[in-house]
């Protein structure tokens, strides 16, 4: 067999793992907008083999992606302080044949933007909102340079009232 059918046959793999991956993100999408009883934080198959390497989906908790098995799977706070990840989002993991890891968000929850302020005990950043404190990740407080007392807008999932977790939008 040629390079040339290999290499084709590589990427029309890739293409349908990734029709795949962006049809359950579909599905979840549409499960969140009908609310037909089904849990948005149900993502498909938790371990995928692929020829990218081994594909895991699971639930970001604001901190960390959590796979169906209840696994924990550390994800970068930068990125995830960058991406503006929400607790509920669901992810993608692919751990590559080389070993590296690579996040992608795939299904992301509703959000609303609010404004709070940063406070800071328990060695943990908070935002305060009406009330209620968010935890915020240090990278973000890091990244945006924000003091004790800041006034900052946060993302949270819109139909969560439980979730402990804020993404930083922007320092006020």
């Amino acid at each position: 067999m040629s390079e040339l059918p290999e290499k084709q046959i590589k990427r029309l793999r890739s293409l349908i793992q990734e029709a795949e991956t962006n049809l359950a993100a579909a599905r979840e999408l549409l499960i969140s907008v009908l609310g037909d009883g089904e849990s948005i934080t149900a993502p498909r198959a938790t371990v995928v083999d692929s020829p990218e390497g081994k594909i895991i989906e699971g639930v970001f908790d604001g901190e960390i992606m959590i796979d169906q098995e209840g696994k924990n799977h550390p994800v970068p706070a930068n990125y995830a302080s960058k991406s503006k990840l929400v607790e509920g989002d669901i992810m993608k993991l692919t751990i590559t044949p080389e070993g590296r890891l690579l996040y992608k968000q795939i299904g992301p929850v509703e959000r609303k933007t609010v404004i709070g302020t940063l406070t800071h005990h328990d060695d943990k950043y908070f935002v305060e909102v009406a009330g209620k404190e968010y935890r915020v990740l240090y990278a973000s407080v890091t990244y945006f340079r924000l003091k004790e007392g800041a006034q900052v807008s946060v993302v949270i999932p819109a139909n969560n009232p439980d979730a402990t977790w804020a993404a930083v939008e922007a320092a006020l």
